[in-house]
């Protein structure tokens, strides 16, 4: 389903047919919680919904998270906990005041651990009539499977081409893209640790897990450029502030372990293109590669041809050629002619 799905859901509430649970797989966590809101207000609202709804004093608790029959669970540092769990069933213990019915928020899903997990479970197992709830993940697979097969799955997921080379020259994202390029000078050019960094810089900076996920989009973006640019290709990013980053060596960039593990990221946008690039400049280090093993077997069989055999070792007799041969393959005077013909061997390996 499109993130459009969610709206079929006020539509199901209304007609009775809204299930007890929903997972709802997103690729956008914060923008899909904002969307679930808007249709929990329209659930709850007392009047005739709309986007400028700010008469009904329902929809103004949501919007604060004031309502009582509303619970919204984050996970409390590294997990959602237990105890979490148990206030959560404390509190829709009783009938909702407000409204008919209680709703709950799980956002990021795949953060329950065993104990809260299982906690949880008794609550899906034997749903109370007047209680709904809305488990979001960005991380499906690693949400625990009994939670899975208890709900039904909405998959809400939302075009990420938005963030763009064009979008990321505007002020809008100034602050993002200053950090990533000084995130990557210090990863490519001072070749430091970035962890600090990322600590008291990043993380002291952007809190929210979307902010921090359009940071590495920027990276990626920056990165991409990066390629085009040593490449000799178009650039449509503005470098002005990237000249200390435009000497870097593609071959240095593709090494890169940070550069391969955000590629492996589905939801970072520019994922396709930047393998794309990389195939590209992988396939031409190839070629190139393969071209130079061929100039070097030339010079070997020169050498084998020319060079004046004495007692199986081959000498230069100092003609120029040879000698600039020798140098060129790093060989010595006297090099032996079995040596050398298993040297020629390995110009043809991986052909």
């Amino acid at each position: 389903m499109e993130a459009k799905a969610l709206e079929k859901l006020v539509k199901y509430y209304h007609e009775n047919k809204i299930s007890h649970a929903y997972l709802l797989e997103t690729n956008n966590l914060e923008k899909c919680f904002l969307e679930l809101k808007t249709v929990i207000k329209q659930i709850f609202c007392q009047d005739e919904y709309s986007e400028k709804c700010s008469k009904c004093n329902l929809c103004n608790l949501v919007e604060q998270n004031y309502l009582p029959s509303l619970v919204i669970i984050e996970p409390d540092g590294m997990n959602i906990k237990k105890e979490q769990v148990l206030e959560l069933k404390k509190q829709f213990s009783m009938v909702p005041i407000y409204t008919k019915d209680n709703i709950y928020v799980i956002k990021n899903a795949e953060k329950l651990n065993g104990a809260s997990a299982n906690t949880m479970l008794k609550f899906l197992e034997e749903p109370e009539p007047n209680i709904i709830g809305f488990f979001i993940t960005d991380n499906a697979n690693n949400v625990i499977s009994t939670i899975k097969s208890r709900c039904e799955t909405v998959k809400v997921y939302y075009d990420n081409h938005e963030l763009d080379i064009n979008s990321i020259n505007n002020d809008t994202y100034k602050d993002y893209t200053d950090v990533a390029i000084n995130y990557l000078y210090k990863l490519e050019v001072e070749k430091k640790d970035v962890i600090m960094y990322n600590k008291d810089v990043i993380l002291c900076k952007f809190k929210e897990r979307e902010e921090i996920k359009t940071i590495f989009k920027i990276i990626l973006i920056i990165y991409e450029e990066l390629l085009n640019k040593v490449m000799g290709f178009e650039n449509k990013f503005s470098f002005d502030n990237l000249n200390s980053l435009c000497e870097l060596d593609y071959k240095d960039i593709l090494k890169n372990s940070l550069i391969r593990s955000l590629c492996r990221e589905a939801e970072i946008a520019h994922k396709e293109s930047l393998k794309e690039i990389i195939k590209h400049y992988e396939m031409v280090e190839k070629n190139k590669n393969q071209e130079i093993k061929k100039l070097k077997y030339a010079l070997y069989d020169m050498v084998n041809q020319f060079a004046d055999e004495e007692k199986g070792k081959l000498f230069t007799m100092g003609l120029s050629a040879l000698e600039n041969a020798f140098d060129t393959l790093d060989i010595d005077e006297g090099i032996e002619n079995k040596k050398l013909w298993k040297l020629m061997q390995m110009q043809t390996e991986g052909d």
